[in-house]
């Protein structure tokens, strides 16, 4: 079952809910830009993906090819929250680790309610 995706614009808030399975990286990469894509047309500082109904499957180093992707839009973004489901959690706090390292403000939970508070401090 491949990503699919909702994006919403409200104010500088971009919310993203995420299912069904990321088979491969190019449609993974895919799903990012489609994001940071929508983030930076509708000038949205912060991301809040709900990716509960999305199961990561990716290697891990397709996931740290990834959050460099990611990383390069940095600057244009104040912060991203993404809340997965239990299972995911540990491959997206990898994800957090390389993400934040090269300057993006991320956070991954499983926890929805600390997600929408780290995005509003």
């Amino acid at each position: 079952m491949a990503i699919s995706y909702e994006i919403n614009a409200d104010g500088d808030l971009l919310y993203v809910k995420a299912s069904g399975k990321d088979d491969n990286l190019e449609e993974v990469m895919s799903y990012n830009q489609a994001v940071i894509g929508a983030a930076l047309n509708n000038k949205s500082k912060k991301v809040l993906c709900d990716e509960r109904d999305l199961i990561y499957t990716i290697s891990t180093f397709d996931t740290f090819n990834l959050a460099e992707e990611a990383s390069a839009y940095a600057r244009y973004m104040a912060r991203i929250a993404i809340v997965c489901n239990e299972q995911s959690l540990p491959e997206g706090k990898f994800y957090e680790t390389v993400s934040r390292n090269r300057g993006l403000k991320v956070l991954v939970t499983s926890n929805f309610d600390e997600a929408v508070s780290w995005l509003n401090r």
